[in-house]
């Protein structure tokens, strides 16, 4: 007998549509983006021109929800418990210390560290990083958005060029 997971394990990887929510929701959570996503998807073996524009956008969906969600997060969060208080102030400190570098390299400095593949940096880092400063939505959407098609198409050269050697 197959368990619900195991049923649902076997759908995911074994049908087209199980390939394109895994890797949608995949380049959606937080830190690994599509940096996780688009490699999910050359595993799964979803062509290239299916698989880059669908994780491009699953990755650019969060972007305005955190800009403007931010600042009250870490309200919420200033006052709910000792350790969320802790964390809020650290990363508003840590925002401030930093702040005539954000201001003077906004947009380029948001599209960058979209763009750079690693863990740390993305869609979600630049957008929180925009709604924290203040950078409005109309000039961070762009640059983070520009950020992370490069970065789905580094990670596709990356990603499909190392599949087509194995």
């Amino acid at each position: 007998m197959i368990s619900a997971l195991q049923s649902f394990w076997i759908w995911l990887t074994g049908s087209f549509a199980g390939k394109i929510v895994a890797s949608f929701f995949v380049s959606m959570i937080p830190v690994v983006e599509l940096r996780a996503g688009v490699p999910l998807a050359v595993g799964m073996g979803l062509e290239p021109q299916v698989a880059i524009p669908l994780c491009m956008l699953s990755n650019m969906i969060p972007i305005i929800p955190v800009i403007v969600c931010i600042q009250h997060i870490l309200r919420w969060m200033r006052h709910h418990g000792k350790r969320m208080r802790r964390a809020a102030i650290l990363l508003e400190r840590r925002v401030k210390r930093n702040r005539k570098l954000l201001d003077r390299y906004a947009w380029v400095g948001l599209m960058i560290l979209t763009a750079i593949p690693v863990p740390g940096t993305g869609a979600w880092t630049a957008s929180m990083l925009a709604g924290l400063t203040g950078v409005r939505i109309r000039y961070a959407f762009p640059a983070i958005a520009l950020g992370v098609v490069i970065a789905a198409f580094i990670m596709g050269i990356l990603s499909y060029g190392v599949a087509a050697v194995v």
